[in-house]
């Protein structure tokens, strides 16, 4: 395996750890539970750390995949892209297009992995049994929709990903061009690292959010099978409906706004996860290849 595959399945996998808390959150007010995500209760619930991990199994476990598939493919498509860049991982004087476009495409190559994960995880987050585990909603969903009902939500999923994670990489390297000076300290480098994926977070969900709501609502609807209606199924009449006509039926029944619920805590969660996770990945990448330089050094090697 390459350094940044290993780089950004640890790195992945940091972020979900320090992020589930927060996504949980996230997850339920767009599903439309505002009363139960406000409510003292829900709050005393959330604190709980068997709540707060709630369907973090298949998201560090296949976020780090994932995240791995993803810079993997990123750094693969932006040579293609230009056959002038010697290191992918600092595209000085590339196009911005030129990144936006290689993101994209990492963004759908993580998507054979991203989709099975996101729909796992935002059953486990939503579904009213207490104590459910991501491997109990796996089972379960394999044993209602099949193999393929993993991918339930897929074609919005893959959407999702690939604009967001075109602005994901855009947004990064502008920032990165924008505050860097030849004389900054180690120190310096670090927290500019540090603003720049938070910053790059931040403008990924902007830029995707309403895709993420309706998915959300569209994955959330599968709920009803264990007997619990949530408001999403509530307002949709139990029918099943397709991504269309759920952001036709929210707009119509809640406006705007419910397109954007909880993109506060999604902020705040995305501009922590990725400030860390590109840390990580900066980091990773640096010590694994000051690794493989001194074993190409190593006599007889």
């Amino acid at each position: 395996m390459t350094s940044d595959f290993w780089a950004g399945y640890l790195s992945g996998a940091l972020g979900i750890i320090i992020g589930n808390p927060l996504d949980v959150i996230k997850v339920r007010l767009q599903a439309g539970d505002v009363h139960a995500a406000a409510s003292p209760t829900h709050l005393t619930r959330l604190e709980k750390a068997t709540s707060l991990v709630r369907g973090a199994a298949a998201p560090i476990l296949g976020y780090g995949a994932l995240n791995a598939i993803l810079f993997v493919a990123y750094n693969r498509s932006l040579t293609a892209l230009d056959n002038s860049i010697t290191d992918p991982t600092s595209p000085v004087g590339v196009s911005p297009y030129k990144i936006w476009l290689a993101g994209a495409a990492g963004g759908l190559a993580s998507w054979t992995i991203s989709s099975p994960t996101e729909f796992i995880k935002c059953r486990a987050q939503l579904d009213p049994r207490a104590e459910v585990s991501s491997w109990a909603v796996a089972k379960d969903i394999i044993r209602t929709r099949g193999w393929s009902g993993l991918y339930f939500g897929g074609g919005i999923t893959s959407a999702r990903d690939a604009i967001g994670y075109g602005f994901y990489f855009w947004s990064y390297e502008l920032c990165k061009r924008f505050i860097n000076s030849d004389d900054d300290g180690a120190y310096q480098s670090a927290m500019n690292i540090l603003l720049c994926g938070g910053v790059a977070g931040v403008v990924t969900w902007g830029s995707v959010f309403p895709l993420d709501m309706i998915k959300t609502r569209l994955q959330a609807q599968t709920i009803g099978d264990h007997g619990h209606l949530t408001e999403t199924q509530a307002l949709l009449g139990r029918r099943t409906l397709s991504s269309f006509q759920i952001a036709k039926e929210t707009y119509r029944a809640e406006g705007v706004k419910a397109f954007y619920r909880g993109l506060g805590v999604c902020s705040v969660r995305a501009f922590i996860v990725n400030a860390v996770q590109w840390a990580a990945y900066e980091w990773f990448m640096k010590s694994f290849n000051q690794l493989g330089t001194q074993v190409k050094l190593q006599p007889g090697i």
